[in-house]
């Protein structure tokens, strides 16, 4: 039997049941994607993490078919990393591991901690009942992201709207969201263009001057890095922000736990808030068998199509005790909430990073923070690839008696 999928609009944080039954009963079965048909769904984690490693399944196989997906376009950017198999994909991503080391990151922190207590300083100027998303989750990333391409502050909102439309999945058409990265690719080639006339000490200058073996990147693989990096370097850790915050605020003992560790305990934190929240709406990328492939039991037939679902293979109960259940000060966290394999996000770091100092400076600068509205009453961002909250409303202080 083929279940219609995703099994249900993204509801808050709660993960769907199925999945629990699923992993249990039938770790790889059939489902049905709202465009091109069925596809096999993978959801126990060592099954995610073979075909996410796999090189029997293939992306670049997805691209120009009219194969199982949850938006009506048919994949057909050759050009992007994501799309791109060993080899092809090798060079690439050498790039971005170049530009995204762990020393450059941890350069970036102490200008990430600034930009937070500036931004927790304007919540604070607002007074309680201030919008987290409006005054730090959705600006934070946005700035670090254009600040490491080199992007000028007065820009920034374009790329903010072109990254809205490009990560939708029902709010707006295919023909919006194709005009949204036109506009994004006509941006990009035109900052690589002032970046030859003039160079700049940026990430999009680092990867304009790179070179493999003495090749440098075409001009449409820089143009697809740069918006890969500005869409997936800001809109993920923006919903994440959200997402953490209303988890660890929901229940007011989280918030407590999480306020007497120290630095440690807010790095173990975030690593379990990343395991615990299903941060994507639907499966991850899909690939494509190259082969008959055995997976947990069933054949996997060449020319079909495999989605994962990285949320169920993080609740694993096989891998991770008392997996349903948020434990902020898990030891071993093995979760695949940032891939595995080849296409393993290579901003991981810097996501990691800002997550530890926005949720840092929310303990020391709120110690007392919590939600100004019941849990019941946040609103969602509904119609985009990833979930988080529309508003999340703030309170700290005196709680007022009603």
């Amino acid at each position: 039997m083929s279940r219609p999928y995703p099994f249900n609009e993204a509801d808050r944080l709660e993960l769907d049941p199925t999945y629990q039954k699923l992993r249990r009963d039938e770790p790889v079965s059939r489902v049905v994607l709202p465009y091109g048909g069925e596809a096999w769904l993978a959801v126990r984690h060592a099954d995610v993490r073979t075909v996410l490693s796999d090189p029997r399944f293939s992306r670049a196989a997805v691209v120009g078919r009219d194969m199982p997906r949850v938006r009506p376009e048919v994949e057909g950017n050759t050009n992007s990393i994501m799309n791109m198999d060993p080899p092809d994909h090798t060079r690439p991503r050498k790039l971005l591991a170049g530009a995204f080391t762990t020393r450059r990151v941890e350069a970036l922190r102490p200008r990430a901690a600034e930009l937070t207590t500036e931004l927790l300083a304007g919540m604070r100027a607002a007074g309680p009942g201030a919008d987290l998303v409006e005054h730090v989750s959705m600006p934070l990333p946005l700035m670090i992201i254009c600040e490491l391409l080199g992007v000028p502050a007065a820009d920034r909102p374009i790329f903010r709207s072109a990254s809205d439309a490009i990560m939708s999945m029902s709010t707006m058409t295919p023909q919006e969201r194709r005009a949204a990265h036109a506009d994004l690719e006509a941006y990009m080639a035109g900052m690589l263009a002032q970046r030859r006339i003039t160079p700049a000490d940026d990430l999009l200058g680092a990867l304009g001057s790179a070179q493999d073996d003495g090749n440098p990147p075409s001009e449409g693989e820089l143009i697809d890095l740069g918006i890969g990096i500005l869409v997936a370097g800001h809109e993920t850790t923006m919903s994440q922000i959200g997402n953490m915050t209303y988890t660890l605020l929901a229940r007011s003992d989280r918030w407590a736990a999480l306020r007497q560790g120290g630095h440690e305990a807010v790095v173990r934190g975030v690593e379990e808030l990343l395991r615990y929240t299903p941060i994507l709406a639907a499966g991850g990328f899909p690939r494509v068998a190259t082969e008959d492939v055995e997976l947990a039991g069933v054949t996997v037939r060449a020319g079909e199509t495999v989605v994962v679902s990285l949320a169920a293979a993080n609740r694993e109960p096989e891998l991770f005790d008392d997996a349903e259940t948020l434990l902020l000060d898990r030891a071993a966290n093995h979760h695949v909430t940032f891939g595995y394999g080849a296409h393993h996000c290579p901003g991981a770091m810097l996501a990691r990073m800002e997550l530890q100092e926005v949720l840092a400076g929310l303990l020391r600068e709120f110690p007392d923070l919590r939600l100004a509205v019941a849990p019941e009453d946040v609103q969602w961002r509904t119609g985009a690839r990833v979930r988080g909250p529309r508003a999340l409303p703030l309170a700290w202080g005196p709680e007022k008696r009603r």
